[in-house]
Protein backbone atom coordinates (compact mmCIF):
# COMPACT_ATOMS: atom_id res chain seq x y z
CA UNK A 1 0.00 0.00 0.00
CA UNK A 2 2.77 2.48 1.30
CA UNK A 3 4.55 1.37 -2.39
CA UNK A 4 1.52 2.63 -4.35
CA UNK A 5 1.47 5.76 -2.45
CA UNK A 6 4.48 6.98 -3.03
CA UNK A 7 4.13 5.77 -7.33
CA UNK A 8 0.98 7.68 -7.24
CA UNK A 9 2.92 10.86 -5.70
CA UNK A 10 5.59 10.60 -8.15
CA UNK A 11 3.19 10.33 -11.03
CA UNK A 12 1.49 13.73 -9.86
CA UNK A 13 4.64 15.35 -9.31
CA UNK A 14 6.03 14.32 -12.87
CA UNK A 15 2.57 15.53 -14.46
CA UNK A 16 3.06 18.62 -12.19
CA UNK A 17 6.39 19.28 -14.11
CA UNK A 18 5.25 17.93 -17.41
CA UNK A 19 2.67 20.93 -17.33
CA UNK A 20 5.20 23.63 -15.81
CA UNK A 21 7.17 22.33 -18.63
CA UNK A 22 4.65 22.98 -21.59
CA UNK A 23 3.08 25.89 -19.76
CA UNK A 24 6.86 27.32 -20.18
CA UNK A 25 7.16 27.12 -23.76
CA UNK A 26 4.73 30.25 -24.21
CA UNK A 27 6.96 33.03 -23.68
CA UNK A 28 5.03 36.57 -22.71
CA UNK A 29 6.31 40.14 -24.61
CA UNK A 30 7.84 40.95 -21.71
CA UNK A 31 9.90 37.98 -21.06
CA UNK A 32 11.40 37.81 -24.43
CA UNK A 33 11.87 41.24 -23.64
CA UNK A 34 13.69 40.89 -20.59
CA UNK A 35 15.82 37.81 -21.77
CA UNK A 36 17.13 39.65 -24.94
CA UNK A 37 18.12 43.04 -22.25
CA UNK A 38 20.51 39.56 -20.60
CA UNK A 39 21.44 37.75 -23.69
CA UNK A 40 21.42 39.78 -26.89
CA UNK A 41 24.85 40.13 -28.72
CA UNK A 42 24.57 43.73 -29.64
CA UNK A 43 23.23 45.06 -26.13
CA UNK A 44 26.32 42.96 -24.64
CA UNK A 45 29.25 44.86 -27.07
CA UNK A 46 27.36 48.15 -26.33
CA UNK A 47 27.43 47.98 -22.13
CA UNK A 48 31.23 46.94 -23.15
CA UNK A 49 31.88 49.89 -24.37
CA UNK A 50 30.65 51.97 -22.31
CA UNK A 51 32.82 50.47 -19.93
CA UNK A 52 36.07 51.09 -22.31
CA UNK A 53 34.46 54.88 -22.31
CA UNK A 54 34.99 54.82 -18.40
CA UNK A 55 38.36 53.35 -18.73
CA UNK A 56 39.29 55.77 -21.37
CA UNK A 57 38.07 58.57 -18.70
CA UNK A 58 40.13 57.58 -15.93
CA UNK A 59 43.25 57.21 -18.19
CA UNK A 60 42.74 60.66 -18.79
CA UNK A 61 42.26 61.51 -15.18
CA UNK A 62 45.39 59.75 -14.22
CA UNK A 63 47.55 61.51 -16.45
CA UNK A 64 47.55 64.62 -13.61
CA UNK A 65 48.36 61.79 -11.14
CA UNK A 66 52.48 62.73 -10.45
CA UNK A 67 54.25 60.08 -12.97
CA UNK A 68 57.54 58.34 -10.62
CA UNK A 69 60.06 56.48 -12.97
CA UNK A 70 63.73 54.87 -12.56
CA UNK A 71 66.14 54.83 -14.93
CA UNK A 72 69.73 53.43 -14.77
CA UNK A 73 72.50 53.34 -17.68
CA UNK A 74 76.07 52.00 -17.78
CA UNK A 75 78.49 53.60 -20.36
CA UNK A 76 81.95 52.63 -21.18
CA UNK A 77 84.28 54.62 -23.27
CA UNK A 78 86.94 53.14 -24.63
CA UNK A 79 87.82 56.24 -26.10
CA UNK A 80 87.17 59.57 -23.93
CA UNK A 81 85.51 62.78 -25.50
CA UNK A 82 87.89 65.15 -26.19
CA UNK A 83 87.43 69.00 -25.38
CA UNK A 84 89.07 72.27 -26.26
CA UNK A 85 90.46 74.74 -23.53
CA UNK A 86 91.68 77.54 -23.92
CA UNK A 87 95.44 77.73 -22.74
CA UNK A 88 94.92 81.67 -22.11
CA UNK A 89 92.53 80.19 -19.32
CA UNK A 90 96.25 78.42 -17.81
CA UNK A 91 98.19 81.16 -18.90
CA UNK A 92 97.23 84.70 -19.03
CA UNK A 93 100.24 85.77 -21.50
CA UNK A 94 99.50 83.42 -23.84
CA UNK A 95 96.84 85.48 -26.14
CA UNK A 96 93.41 84.36 -27.58
CA UNK A 97 92.84 82.15 -30.09
CA UNK A 98 95.20 79.58 -29.15
CA UNK A 99 93.66 75.81 -27.59
CA UNK A 100 94.99 72.43 -26.05
CA UNK A 101 92.96 69.60 -26.42
CA UNK A 102 92.14 67.47 -23.39
CA UNK A 103 90.40 64.22 -22.66
CA UNK A 104 87.96 64.81 -19.58
CA UNK A 105 86.27 61.46 -17.28
CA UNK A 106 86.98 58.19 -16.46
CA UNK A 107 86.19 55.16 -18.96
CA UNK A 108 83.69 53.88 -16.52
CA UNK A 109 80.26 55.93 -15.90
CA UNK A 110 77.06 54.53 -13.72
CA UNK A 111 73.96 56.68 -13.40
CA UNK A 112 71.17 55.86 -11.34
CA UNK A 113 68.15 58.07 -10.52
CA UNK A 114 64.47 58.46 -9.65
CA UNK A 115 62.54 60.81 -11.51
CA UNK A 116 59.03 62.75 -10.10
CA UNK A 117 56.75 64.33 -12.67
CA UNK A 118 53.86 66.04 -12.17
CA UNK A 119 51.54 68.43 -14.55
CA UNK A 120 50.04 71.52 -12.36
CA UNK A 121 48.32 73.04 -14.91
CA UNK A 122 47.84 71.57 -18.29
CA UNK A 123 44.74 72.33 -20.65
CA UNK A 124 45.60 69.27 -22.98
CA UNK A 125 44.83 66.86 -19.90
CA UNK A 126 41.96 68.58 -18.56
CA UNK A 127 40.20 68.79 -21.90
CA UNK A 128 40.59 65.33 -22.96
CA UNK A 129 39.14 64.93 -19.37
CA UNK A 130 35.90 66.88 -20.70
CA UNK A 131 35.69 65.01 -23.89
CA UNK A 132 35.94 61.33 -22.83
CA UNK A 133 33.15 62.01 -20.31
CA UNK A 134 31.19 63.38 -23.17
CA UNK A 135 31.98 60.38 -25.66
CA UNK A 136 30.96 58.48 -22.13
CA UNK A 137 27.46 60.16 -22.45
CA UNK A 138 27.38 59.36 -25.77
CA UNK A 139 28.14 55.75 -25.82
CA UNK A 140 24.99 55.69 -22.50
CA UNK A 141 23.01 56.99 -25.32
CA UNK A 142 24.40 54.90 -28.07
CA UNK A 143 23.53 51.93 -25.89
CA UNK A 144 20.12 53.58 -25.01
CA UNK A 145 19.54 53.70 -28.92
CA UNK A 146 20.30 49.93 -29.58
CA UNK A 147 18.30 48.50 -26.33
CA UNK A 148 15.45 50.58 -28.33
CA UNK A 149 16.10 49.18 -31.52
CA UNK A 150 16.25 45.56 -29.84
CA UNK A 151 12.66 46.03 -27.92
CA UNK A 152 11.41 47.49 -31.34
CA UNK A 153 12.32 44.17 -32.89
CA UNK A 154 11.45 42.03 -30.80
CA UNK A 155 8.10 43.57 -30.40
CA UNK A 156 7.49 43.54 -34.06
CA UNK A 157 8.45 39.89 -34.43
CA UNK A 158 6.77 38.64 -31.27
CA UNK A 159 3.19 40.57 -32.85
CA UNK A 160 4.08 39.39 -36.47
CA UNK A 161 3.90 35.64 -35.13
CA UNK A 162 0.41 36.18 -32.73
CA UNK A 163 -0.84 37.29 -36.46
CA UNK A 164 0.61 34.09 -37.86
CA UNK A 165 -1.11 31.89 -35.30
CA UNK A 166 -4.06 33.99 -36.06
CA UNK A 167 -3.82 33.60 -39.49
CA UNK A 168 -3.06 29.75 -39.24
CA UNK A 169 -6.10 29.40 -37.40
CA UNK A 170 -8.20 31.12 -39.89
CA UNK A 171 -6.69 28.69 -42.47
CA UNK A 172 -7.67 25.20 -40.20
CA UNK A 173 -11.29 26.61 -40.30
CA UNK A 174 -11.00 27.28 -44.01
CA UNK A 175 -9.90 23.89 -44.20
CA UNK A 176 -12.46 21.91 -41.85
CA UNK A 177 -15.28 24.26 -44.26
CA UNK A 178 -13.76 23.34 -47.58
CA UNK A 179 -13.66 19.34 -46.23
CA UNK A 180 -17.24 19.77 -45.10
CA UNK A 181 -18.25 21.51 -48.77
CA UNK A 182 -15.85 18.35 -49.99
CA UNK A 183 -17.84 15.75 -48.31
CA UNK A 184 -21.01 17.41 -49.92
CA UNK A 185 -20.35 17.92 -52.99
CA UNK A 186 -19.13 14.14 -53.61
CA UNK A 187 -22.39 13.17 -51.85
CA UNK A 188 -24.42 15.54 -54.69
CA UNK A 189 -22.13 13.95 -57.46
CA UNK A 190 -23.12 10.51 -56.29
CA UNK A 191 -26.79 11.76 -56.68
CA UNK A 192 -25.87 12.94 -59.63
CA UNK A 193 -26.73 16.57 -58.54
CA UNK A 194 -23.12 17.92 -59.10
CA UNK A 195 -20.67 17.67 -61.67
CA UNK A 196 -16.97 16.25 -61.73
CA UNK A 197 -15.76 19.55 -62.33
CA UNK A 198 -17.48 20.95 -59.15
CA UNK A 199 -15.62 18.02 -56.98
CA UNK A 200 -12.44 18.58 -58.74
CA UNK A 201 -13.02 22.90 -57.91
CA UNK A 202 -13.36 21.64 -54.32
CA UNK A 203 -10.31 19.74 -54.21
CA UNK A 204 -8.10 21.93 -55.81
CA UNK A 205 -9.26 25.26 -53.38
CA UNK A 206 -8.27 22.47 -50.36
CA UNK A 207 -4.89 21.90 -52.06
CA UNK A 208 -4.40 25.68 -52.18
CA UNK A 209 -5.54 26.11 -48.94
CA UNK A 210 -3.23 23.49 -47.78
CA UNK A 211 -0.62 24.55 -49.44
CA UNK A 212 -1.08 28.12 -47.96
CA UNK A 213 -1.30 26.50 -44.39
CA UNK A 214 2.21 25.21 -45.12
CA UNK A 215 3.63 28.10 -46.35
CA UNK A 216 2.15 30.48 -42.79
CA UNK A 217 3.14 28.03 -41.09
CA UNK A 218 6.83 27.83 -42.54
CA UNK A 219 6.74 31.71 -42.22
CA UNK A 220 5.70 31.44 -38.54
CA UNK A 221 8.87 29.04 -37.53
CA UNK A 222 10.81 31.56 -39.45
CA UNK A 223 9.77 34.28 -37.50
CA UNK A 224 10.50 31.99 -33.76
CA UNK A 225 14.00 31.73 -34.88
CA UNK A 226 14.31 35.21 -35.86
CA UNK A 227 12.73 36.09 -32.28
CA UNK A 228 15.23 33.82 -30.59
CA UNK A 229 18.15 35.06 -32.54
CA UNK A 230 17.51 38.11 -31.23
CA UNK A 231 16.69 37.61 -27.55
CA UNK A 232 20.37 35.65 -27.83
CA UNK A 233 18.83 32.12 -26.64
CA UNK A 234 19.52 28.77 -28.66
CA UNK A 235 17.43 28.29 -31.63
CA UNK A 236 16.37 24.61 -30.21
CA UNK A 237 15.13 26.50 -27.50
CA UNK A 238 11.18 25.48 -27.19
CA UNK A 239 9.56 29.03 -27.82
CA UNK A 240 5.50 29.93 -28.89
CA UNK A 241 4.36 32.74 -28.38
CA UNK A 242 0.54 33.81 -26.65
CA UNK A 243 -1.99 33.68 -28.74
CA UNK A 244 -4.31 36.74 -27.70
CA UNK A 245 -3.41 39.94 -29.56
CA UNK A 246 -4.17 42.60 -27.05
CA UNK A 247 -5.11 45.78 -28.93
CA UNK A 248 -5.10 48.71 -26.29
CA UNK A 249 -7.37 51.89 -26.58
CA UNK A 250 -4.98 54.40 -28.25
CA UNK A 251 -2.93 56.24 -25.47
CA UNK A 252 -1.99 60.47 -26.69
CA UNK A 253 1.93 59.36 -25.65
CA UNK A 254 3.54 62.37 -24.08
CA UNK A 255 6.52 63.68 -26.34
CA UNK A 256 9.66 63.35 -25.57
CA UNK A 257 12.98 63.60 -26.86
CA UNK A 258 13.79 60.93 -29.17
CA UNK A 259 17.56 59.36 -28.70
CA UNK A 260 18.31 60.40 -31.93
CA UNK A 261 17.86 64.28 -30.96
CA UNK A 262 19.69 63.53 -27.59
CA UNK A 263 22.65 61.67 -29.49
CA UNK A 264 22.94 64.72 -31.31
CA UNK A 265 22.89 66.90 -28.45
CA UNK A 266 25.03 65.20 -26.52
CA UNK A 267 27.66 64.86 -29.47
CA UNK A 268 27.34 68.77 -30.14
CA UNK A 269 28.53 68.87 -26.31
CA UNK A 270 31.74 66.76 -27.72
CA UNK A 271 32.13 68.79 -30.34
CA UNK A 272 32.23 71.88 -28.12
CA UNK A 273 34.47 70.44 -25.71
CA UNK A 274 37.10 69.48 -28.46
CA UNK A 275 36.78 72.68 -29.98
CA UNK A 276 37.69 74.33 -26.32
CA UNK A 277 40.90 72.25 -25.81
CA UNK A 278 42.31 73.10 -29.46
CA UNK A 279 42.20 76.93 -28.12
CA UNK A 280 43.22 76.79 -24.65
CA UNK A 281 46.54 74.40 -26.63
CA UNK A 282 46.86 77.10 -28.55
CA UNK A 283 46.79 80.11 -26.24
CA UNK A 284 46.62 78.67 -22.64
CA UNK A 285 50.43 77.64 -21.44
CA UNK A 286 51.02 74.53 -19.64
CA UNK A 287 52.98 74.20 -15.82
CA UNK A 288 54.74 71.17 -14.47
CA UNK A 289 56.87 69.78 -11.78
CA UNK A 290 60.00 67.96 -12.15
CA UNK A 291 62.80 66.47 -10.03
CA UNK A 292 65.59 63.86 -9.51
CA UNK A 293 67.30 62.52 -7.16
CA UNK A 294 70.21 59.68 -7.85
CA UNK A 295 73.66 59.14 -8.00
CA UNK A 296 76.31 59.12 -10.43
CA UNK A 297 79.60 57.01 -10.43
CA UNK A 298 83.15 57.01 -12.22
CA UNK A 299 85.24 54.13 -12.57
CA UNK A 300 88.55 53.60 -13.41
CA UNK A 301 90.29 50.55 -14.03
CA UNK A 302 94.19 51.25 -14.56
CA UNK A 303 96.57 50.63 -12.38
CA UNK A 304 97.92 51.16 -10.13
CA UNK A 305 94.50 54.39 -9.57
CA UNK A 306 92.13 51.60 -9.80
CA UNK A 307 88.81 53.35 -8.35
CA UNK A 308 84.93 53.32 -8.48
CA UNK A 309 83.46 56.30 -6.63
CA UNK A 310 79.96 57.47 -6.43
CA UNK A 311 78.63 60.93 -6.41
CA UNK A 312 75.13 62.06 -5.15
CA UNK A 313 72.53 64.37 -7.67
CA UNK A 314 69.47 65.60 -6.89
CA UNK A 315 67.57 68.67 -8.61
CA UNK A 316 63.88 70.25 -8.99
CA UNK A 317 62.60 72.23 -11.03
CA UNK A 318 59.33 73.64 -12.49
CA UNK A 319 58.73 74.05 -16.63
CA UNK A 320 56.62 77.02 -17.92
CA UNK A 321 55.28 75.68 -21.67
CA UNK A 322 53.46 78.03 -24.22
CA UNK A 323 52.99 77.76 -27.90
CA UNK A 324 53.79 80.59 -30.24
CA UNK A 325 53.65 78.94 -33.44
CA UNK A 326 53.20 75.70 -34.95
CA UNK A 327 52.86 76.29 -38.37
CA UNK A 328 48.73 77.36 -38.48
CA UNK A 329 48.30 73.41 -37.64
CA UNK A 330 46.06 74.43 -34.53
CA UNK A 331 44.09 76.92 -36.36
CA UNK A 332 43.51 74.66 -39.27
CA UNK A 333 41.86 72.02 -36.91
CA UNK A 334 39.58 74.65 -34.91
CA UNK A 335 38.22 75.97 -38.38
CA UNK A 336 37.45 72.33 -39.14
CA UNK A 337 35.78 71.69 -35.63
CA UNK A 338 33.54 74.78 -36.39
CA UNK A 339 32.19 73.15 -39.78
CA UNK A 340 31.34 70.07 -38.16
CA UNK A 341 29.53 71.43 -35.16
CA UNK A 342 27.57 73.53 -38.17
CA UNK A 343 26.81 70.08 -39.40
CA UNK A 344 26.10 68.98 -36.20
CA UNK A 345 23.43 71.52 -35.43
CA UNK A 346 21.82 71.29 -38.98
CA UNK A 347 21.80 67.45 -38.23
CA UNK A 348 19.35 68.52 -34.97
CA UNK A 349 17.24 70.50 -36.58
CA UNK A 350 16.81 67.64 -39.64
CA UNK A 351 15.97 64.96 -36.87
CA UNK A 352 13.44 67.41 -35.24
CA UNK A 353 11.44 68.21 -38.65
CA UNK A 354 12.06 64.85 -39.26
CA UNK A 355 10.33 63.21 -36.55
CA UNK A 356 7.42 65.79 -36.44
CA UNK A 357 6.46 64.70 -39.75
CA UNK A 358 6.72 61.11 -38.86
CA UNK A 359 4.66 61.41 -35.73
CA UNK A 360 1.99 62.77 -37.43
CA UNK A 361 2.06 60.32 -40.02
CA UNK A 362 1.86 57.50 -37.52
CA UNK A 363 -1.06 59.12 -35.46
CA UNK A 364 -2.67 59.31 -38.94
CA UNK A 365 -1.92 55.67 -39.54
CA UNK A 366 -2.81 54.40 -36.39
CA UNK A 367 -6.68 56.23 -36.41
CA UNK A 368 -7.17 54.62 -39.76
CA UNK A 369 -6.04 51.05 -38.96
CA UNK A 370 -8.11 51.44 -35.64
CA UNK A 371 -11.12 51.91 -37.65
CA UNK A 372 -10.18 49.44 -40.26
CA UNK A 373 -10.00 46.78 -37.92
CA UNK A 374 -13.38 47.85 -36.65
CA UNK A 375 -14.56 47.45 -40.07
CA UNK A 376 -13.17 44.24 -41.35
CA UNK A 377 -14.09 42.48 -37.81
CA UNK A 378 -18.08 43.22 -39.07
CA UNK A 379 -17.03 42.06 -42.72
CA UNK A 380 -15.72 38.56 -41.35
CA UNK A 381 -18.87 38.18 -39.46
CA UNK A 382 -21.21 39.35 -42.14
CA UNK A 383 -19.08 37.30 -44.78
CA UNK A 384 -19.41 34.34 -42.22
CA UNK A 385 -23.23 34.70 -42.38
CA UNK A 386 -23.08 34.84 -46.04
CA UNK A 387 -21.03 31.57 -46.38
CA UNK A 388 -23.27 29.64 -44.07
CA UNK A 389 -25.96 30.37 -45.52
CA UNK A 390 -24.99 30.01 -49.31
CA UNK A 391 -23.81 26.53 -47.79
CA UNK A 392 -27.44 26.10 -47.09
CA UNK A 393 -28.84 27.26 -50.42
CA UNK A 394 -26.73 25.25 -52.09
CA UNK A 395 -27.74 21.48 -50.23
CA UNK A 396 -31.02 22.78 -50.61
CA UNK A 397 -30.49 22.90 -54.38
CA UNK A 398 -30.88 26.72 -54.46
CA UNK A 399 -27.55 28.05 -55.18
CA UNK A 400 -24.82 27.11 -57.25
CA UNK A 401 -21.28 25.59 -56.14
CA UNK A 402 -19.84 28.87 -57.77
CA UNK A 403 -21.81 31.06 -54.77
CA UNK A 404 -20.54 28.84 -52.37
CA UNK A 405 -16.38 29.35 -53.52
CA UNK A 406 -16.95 33.40 -54.00
CA UNK A 407 -18.76 33.13 -50.65
CA UNK A 408 -15.69 31.52 -49.10
CA UNK A 409 -13.58 33.55 -51.12
CA UNK A 410 -14.83 36.77 -49.50
CA UNK A 411 -14.47 35.65 -45.86
CA UNK A 412 -11.00 34.72 -46.71
CA UNK A 413 -10.59 37.81 -47.89
CA UNK A 414 -11.98 39.76 -45.01
CA UNK A 415 -10.10 37.32 -42.61
CA UNK A 416 -7.09 38.89 -44.32
CA UNK A 417 -8.33 42.39 -44.22
CA UNK A 418 -8.58 42.09 -40.54
CA UNK A 419 -5.17 40.57 -40.01
CA UNK A 420 -3.82 43.07 -42.72
CA UNK A 421 -5.69 46.12 -40.07
CA UNK A 422 -4.39 44.55 -37.01
CA UNK A 423 -0.85 44.72 -38.27
CA UNK A 424 -0.86 47.84 -39.04
CA UNK A 425 -2.21 48.95 -35.81
CA UNK A 426 0.14 47.17 -33.85
CA UNK A 427 2.92 48.70 -35.70
CA UNK A 428 1.78 52.44 -35.81
CA UNK A 429 1.14 52.16 -32.42
CA UNK A 430 4.84 50.99 -32.02
CA UNK A 431 6.03 53.17 -34.24
CA UNK A 432 4.33 56.80 -32.30
CA UNK A 433 5.77 55.31 -28.63
CA UNK A 434 9.27 55.21 -31.10
CA UNK A 435 9.22 58.72 -32.24
CA UNK A 436 7.64 59.89 -28.86
CA UNK A 437 10.58 58.54 -27.08
CA UNK A 438 8.14 56.38 -24.96
CA UNK A 439 9.05 53.06 -26.49
CA UNK A 440 11.56 51.88 -23.19
CA UNK A 441 8.96 53.32 -20.50
CA UNK A 442 6.79 50.85 -19.54
CA UNK A 443 3.26 51.45 -19.52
Amino acid sequence: MLVNIHKLIFILLLFIGWNSARAQEVWTLKQCIDTAQVHNKNLQINRNNIIISEQKNKEAKANLIPKITANADYKYFWELPTQLMPLSALNPTVSEGQFRDLQFGVPHNINANVQLAMPIYNPQLYGAIKVTKAAGEVNQLQYQKSEEQVLYDITTLYYNAQILQHQLIFLDSNLRNTGKLLKNTVLLKEQLLAKGSDVSKVRLQAEQLATQREVANNKYNQILNTLKLNMGIDLNTELQVESDVVLKSPVDYTPTSSLDFKIIQTQNKLLQSELTTLRQSRFVPSLSLFATYGTTGFGYDKKPNEFLKFYPLGFAGIQLSYPIFNGTVTQRKINRKKFEIKNNELQAELIADKNKMEIENASQQRAVAQKNITTTQSQIDLAQTIYNQTLLQQKQGTATLTDVLLADNSLREAQQNYLNAVIDYLKADLELKRLMGQLRIKN
